[in-house]
Parts: structure tokens; C-alpha cells; sequence
């Protein structure tokens, strides 16, 4: 679905690429969970967020929370705990080491809280594209099938423009990262990082 490119109009949202993911001493970390693919997003989605800024553009970063208890412990939704049962007190806490923005990519111009997997869900993203005059959201971060898919159906929903970056996003699996792009094609336009760059550079 290619649309003129407007890049006033446009901003880069990233899903979830955070230390607690990413990090080696995150919580995924430290409990073995890692994928050759998804560290290796922040590299590939750094040029992009660099063709932004040099243009003026905005970036939002989307990072996933975990609400602390008044005794620490987290709010953890039931399915979650049975798929994730590592995550424990201070694991994505905000203001915490785990739930920033990886360090190569900071700093993001907005930061969103998220409590699910859409970045749309009982968030301030909404409010902050209208503010900003923004109608097209190009998308990367983590992970392709859960907090990606669920924020581009979400912003196709309310009118909002997608491209998805192919190689800027990832999954555990790369067999459920092919067949999720391929379901996506309905919703979002896809393009891979180098041709989003170039487009927002050449805008």
C-alpha cells in the first residue's frame, strides 16, 4: 500500500527494544532467553533513526512495564507469568536500568509506557501523534507476532499509515517472523531499514 511520503507527517516508533530484552544483564538475559536476530535490531534500526533526526523527524520509543506493587512485586498478567515465570520484582520497573531504551539508541524524543502488547493500549501515544501532526508511523522493535502486530492493527484501526521495517523487527523464531509479515501485508506497507532511511533522507 506506498503512499506519498509526507515526512512532516511521519515519526519512528520502536516496540520494546530495551535493556531487559536486550541486554545481557536484563531479565531476558540473565535467564538465557536470546535470539541472534533480535540483538541485532538496535544496528539495523540506528540508521533510521539517524536519517530521522538528521531531518528533523520524530522518534517514539514504546517500552514494555511491569507496575510495581506498593512491596515491589509486579503486576503480571496470568498468561504472561505462566510464558515468562523468570520476570520478578524490578524486571522492567520504570526508571529501572532493565526498562530503558538501549543505550545505542537513546535518546528516543518520546518514551511510551506499555502495559501490553499494543503501544496504543491505555497509553498517551495517541495523544502524542495528534499532537505532533502525525499520521504515518514507521515501525521496528520486538517482537514481530506479539507487541509489532498488535500496534499495526491498532494504528491501521484509527487511520494511521504503517510501514514496517522487514529487518527491523524480529521474533524467537524466524519461521513466525516470515509468516507474520506475510500476514501483515494487508494492514501496513513493508520496507526493509536501508530503503527507509534512504526515503526519509531523500525526503
Amino acid at each position: 500500500m506506498p503512499h506519498d511520503f509526507d515526512l512532516s507527517r511521519t515519526a519512528l516508533l520502536t516496540i520494546d527494544l530495551q535493556n531487559d530484552f536486550l541486554h545481557p544483564e536484563g531479565a531476558y538475559g540473565r535467564a538465557g532467553q536470546a535470539s541472534d536476530e533480535i540483538a541485532a535490531l538496535p544496528a539495523r534500526v540506528l540508521p533510521v533513526i539517524e536519517a530521522m533526526r538528521a531531518r528533523g523527524g520524530s522518534y517514539v520509543s514504546a517500552q514494555f512495564t511491569l507496575v510495581p506493587r506498593h512491596d515491589g512485586d509486579p503486576l503480571i498478567a496470568p498468561h504472561l507469568k505462566t510464558l515468562r515465570p523468570f520476570l520478578g520484582r524490578g524486571d522492567f520497573a520504570p526508571g529501572s536500568f532493565g526498562h530503558d531504551l538501549v543505550d545505542s539508541l537513546q535518546p528516543a524524543d518520546f518514551t511510551v509506557e506499555k502495559v501490553n502488547y499494543s503501544a496504543f493500549y491505555q497509553t498517551r501515544l495517541e495523544y502524542i501523534l495528534k499532537a505532533i501532526g502525525v499520521d504515518t508511523l514507521i515501525v521496528g522493535g520486538i517482537v514481530t507476532n506479539g507487541g509489532v502486530a498488535s500496534t499495526l492493527r491498532d494504528a491501521h484501526l484509527r487511520g494511521i499509515h504503517t510501514i514496517l521495517l522487514s529487518d527491523g523487527c524480529a521474533t524467537f523464531s524466524p519461521k513466525v517472523h516470515e509468516a507474520t509479515l506475510i500476514s501483515l501485508g494487508s494492514v501496513t506497507e513493508i520496507m526493509t531499514c536501508a530503503e527507509a532511511a534512504a526515503m526519509i533522507t531523500a525526503a
